[in-house]
């Protein structure tokens, strides 16, 4: 039997497809790429954005197109959130929310046995989901590790605590232990991912810096990314933690959301601009080399052409290296929807369209100031027009030629020094020459 699974939106849907599949696989199933023919479809949905649910309809439609007498099995947070409005989709078998999704297997298995009617049960709504650890496996360079899952904090503008839940995760011990699984795969960076990571271990007592403190342990995983941290939840001890040890990464995501206090506050967001000012000359007085990506909100409720203006200048004072971009869409269930001063669609893209030309300037900015310096990078597997490519401690895109697939697969996985002489705008990358 053939399984093709896709995935949108997050690292963390990543790391559970993976899992998902790994189980798949113990079980006798081959993976085949989507858009082949298989006997099973595996659609694992995001509900962030409305474009992110449009993504999601077409790739459950392809999946039907490409074998109609497949079983179509859609799963995570659109599915979690919309199961009535997927269940209209002629040719969809199985639904199942982020409460079930890890028993997609058993789910399957049940209905090849019966193969009958729609399933949509496993979309029931609940807010104490059961926390499965998960991770990708696909890459043998790079691994993204699910530790935490959920969220208490309900932003005015988010669905994600509707779709995963209260926040919860294991325990540092029960984590630790599959870490040393990703520690024997011979992965050497982990990706630390989660709805709201800060808050790991809040229910046993443990914190977020404790089982930092435990991973750097770990010695055969060589570096740590964080992959998102909340401002609020991101300490001086973190920050100094990271500055001196052994694995983690100068490499920070630190949602940002809007650069205005009075959209921050329509946000419910827990902190202001000052706060977050201030955070970044933290890090950046530990690690003037950091990365510091932010997201940010285009369009949110409020945000006047006056109030952007506010926060293009807020945001080009930042030391933020880019931006991951959003244009606001109205989220069903969600506070946003009650609230007045709802910005024209339009102008939500001109603001949107502005904040990535920022960021594309911030970016650049931030690769030359790297310029002569060098950097550890870690070695990818893919080989493009004779060229490897890696990244380095900082994140930023570096490539080197090869002489061959032997020499290629010789420095895959490895790390070593690299100097950033030679900047490509083009192509955003870095050459040693």
């Amino acid at each position: 039997m053939k399984i093709a699974a896709h995935t949108l939106g997050c690292k963390l849907n990543f790391a559970e497809t993976s899992d998902i599949m790994r189980r798949f696989a113990l079980a006798g199933w081959e993976q085949v790429a989507f858009g082949e023919a298989a006997d099973l479809y595996v659609i694992n949905t995001c509900t962030v954005t409305a474009i992110a649910e449009k993504k999601c309809r077409n790739a459950i439609r392809q999946a039907i197109a490409c074998n109609p007498g497949a079983i179509v099995a859609v799963i995570g947070c659109f599915a979690q959130n919309a199961a009535a409005e997927i269940a209209k989709i002629e040719g969809v078998d199985l639904i199942l929310g982020n409460d079930r999704k890890h028993d997609l297997l058993r789910y399957v298995e049940a209905f090849m046995k019966e193969r009958g009617e729609l399933s949509a049960a496993a979309a029931q709504t609940g807010r104490d989901y059961p926390f499965n650890i998960a991770y990708s496996h696909a890459d043998r360079t790079r691994t993204f590790f699910k530790i935490q899952d959920g969220c208490d904090y309900f932003c005015t503008y988010c669905a994600i605590p509707f779709a995963r839940g209260r926040s919860r995760s294991a325990s540092i011990a029960d984590t630790i232990a599959v870490a040393r699984e990703i520690e024997a795969s011979g992965a050497k960076e982990v990706v630390l991912t989660g709805v709201n990571t800060g808050t790991f271990g809040q229910r046993h007592g443990e914190t977020f810096f404790g089982l930092l403190k435990e991973l750097d342990k770990l010695e055969g995983i060589e570096r740590y990314r964080i992959s998102s941290i909340e401002p609020n939840l991101l300490t001086d001890e973190i920050i100094d933690f990271v500055a001196h040890s052994r694995a983690f990464l100068p490499h920070f995501h630190i949602p940002l959301q809007a650069g205005s206090d009075k959209v921050l506050g329509l946000m419910h967001r827990r902190y202001d601009t000052a706060f977050y000012a201030s955070l970044l000359d933290k890090i950046k007085a530990a690690m003037p080399d950091a990365c510091i990506a932010a997201d940010i909100m285009a369009g949110f409720n409020g945000e006047t052409d006056e109030e952007f203006a506010k926060v293009m200048r807020f945001v080009e004072g930042l030391p933020i290296s880019y931006l991951h971009v959003f244009t606001f869409s109205e989220r069903p269930n969600t506070a946003a929807l009650q609230m007045g001063e709802r910005i024209a669609v339009h102008h939500r893209r001109e603001h949107s369209r502005l904040m990535q030309e920022l960021s594309d300037r911030k970016k650049q900015e931030f690769y030359l100031q790297q310029q002569g310096k060098s950097r550890p990078v870690l070695w990818e597997s893919d080989i493009k027009g004779g060229m490897i490519y890696g990244f380095t401690d900082n994140y930023i895109r570096v490539r080197r030629p090869v002489a061959s697939p032997a020499e290629a697969e010789n420095l895959a996985n490895t790390i070593d020094g690299f100097t950033l002489r030679r900047f490509v705008a083009d192509e955003e990358v870095f050459e040693d020459c």
